[in-house]
């Protein structure tokens, strides 16, 4: 039998693999750390690029640890729970700034601190996958495994929050006693901070004897359960008959409702530390009038009008927006408005900005907000919060930022919303000069 491949491992990729060279070909490692010397069993060949698994570490990093959960390494949910959590602060540290300074050659005159998280039990809402597979015990419920479309059945997930990850034993058993039970191909789970919702997607009709284990589920368990037999629009409560949105606070003596559905940022102690950040940067104050684009359910929009005189929030999500609205009567927050406006389409190119807007926050998706870019001078706001989910087009934006339309890059950190993934939050800092 051959002897298997060997490589020195020199960083990680962009999804948490090792990284190193074999015969010329990048080798992208899972498992494998920076700094080790691994040997590895190869798998799909591309022209220049070769995927592999790791077989066996022949020199440790310093930074490799033991992995808390069980399910690591099978499961997809964490991809790096094997690096010490302050090398992973750094790694996300360096993948900023590799982004902002090698490839778009733009870079802040200051990098913040990373803002580091409690490692466990922070993620509030996920969507859990269900398969039936006879041969592995009848139904399993948990995250799809890495790279695979299988589910990797949990019993307790060490990230999500509490009031989910305790569900878990019980979700199979019910999962398992519906008709349909191969006809349920995920369940949506949120928290707010007092209260859990489940939504299952169902491909075909519950019987009586269905809603009534769903219905006994959610009242035994204190979850709402909601249905959803078709797209987001057939979404709808089961269990209590009537319910208000779920919440979240960020301090200020402000409360954020949402739909289980909705987005929202799942990390509830870093949102409200990203806040906190994102309104020292921005520094609102009586006499300005902000814009926040990508706006969502208004998590920037309040805590901001708080200390500005005037805000508008613009989100391309009419629900988001009504939800949105519904937050601002909720805190009694009167100097803000919410709009629907397509903030990455064509429809940018002919929305009429008002020009009295001297400062802006934005939070895009990870595609970025490029079009939103060419419209930065016709707006001409003297501070810009950019929040980031992905540091490449983070970095493409900046660089136009910087070089066409002549604004000060002030500062750029790491928010660490996702522990133990290879996931990368950042806020950028521009100044118009």
């Amino acid at each position: 039998m051959p002897t298997l491949p060997e490589a020195a491992v020199t960083g990680l990729s962009h999804d948490g693999r090792g990284v190193g060279r074999h015969e010329g070909r990048v080798v992208f490692i899972d498992g494998a750390l920076p700094n080790e010397q691994v040997r590895f069993r190869p798998g799909k060949r591309r022209r220049k690029v070769l995927n592999a698994t790791l077989e066996e570490v022949l020199v440790s990093s310093a930074d490799r640890v033991t992995p808390e959960c069980p399910y690591f390494g099978t499961c997809g949910g964490c991809a790096l729970q094997h690096f010490d959590y302050g090398a992973q602060l750094e790694h996300k540290h360096r993948r900023l700034a590799d982004n902002l300074e090698r490839l778009a050659k733009v870079g802040p005159e200051e990098y913040l601190p990373p803002v580091a998280a409690a490692p466990w039990h922070y993620r509030r809402k996920a969507r859990l996958g269900i398969r039936y597979v006879p041969k592995k015990g009848g139904t399993l419920v948990g995250f799809r495994e890495r790279h695979k479309s299988f589910v990797t059945s949990l019993d307790a997930c060490l990230v999500l929050d509490r009031q989910l990850s305790d569900l878990l034993p019980a979700l199979h058993e019910l999962v398992a006693n519906l008709s349909c039970h191969d006809r349920v191909p995920q369940i949506e789970v949120a928290a707010g901070d007092h209260e859990a919702a489940l939504v299952f997607r169902h491909l075909v009709p519950l019987t009586d004897a269905d809603l009534d284990r769903l219905v006994r589920f959610g009242r035994d368990h204190g979850a709402r359960i909601l249905l959803q037999p078709g797209g987001l629009d057939s979404v709808h409560l089961l269990w209590p008959e009537e319910a208000g949105p779920l919440y979240y606070d960020i301090g200020g003596n402000l409360r954020i409702g949402f739909e289980p559905t909705d987005f929202i940022q799942v990390n509830g102690e870093q949102n409200r530390r990203l806040v906190d950040r994102a309104l020292t940067l921005l520094a609102p104050q009586p006499g300005d009038t902000v814009l926040d684009l990508f706006c969502g359910v208004g998590n920037f929009s309040l805590p901001i009008a708080k200390r500005a005189d005037r805000v508008v929030g613009m989100e391309g999500d009419g629900r988001l927006v009504d939800r949105a609205a519904g937050n601002a009567r909720l805190n009694r927050v009167h100097n803000v408005e919410f709009k629907t406006v397509d903030l990455y389409a064509e429809e940018i190119a002919s929305t009429r900005f008002d020009a009295s807007y001297n400062k802006i926050l934005l939070d895009p998706p990870r595609s970025g907000a490029l079009e939103l870019m060419k419209r930065i001078p016709d707006i001409a706001p003297e501070r810009i919060v950019y929040i980031s989910c992905n540091p490449a087009t983070l970095a493409r934006d900046s660089a136009i930022l910087v070089r066409k339309h002549g604004y000060r890059f002030a500062g750029a950190g790491v928010i660490d919303m996702f522990p133990h993934t290879a996931h990368v939050e950042s806020l950028a800092l521009f100044e118009n000069t």
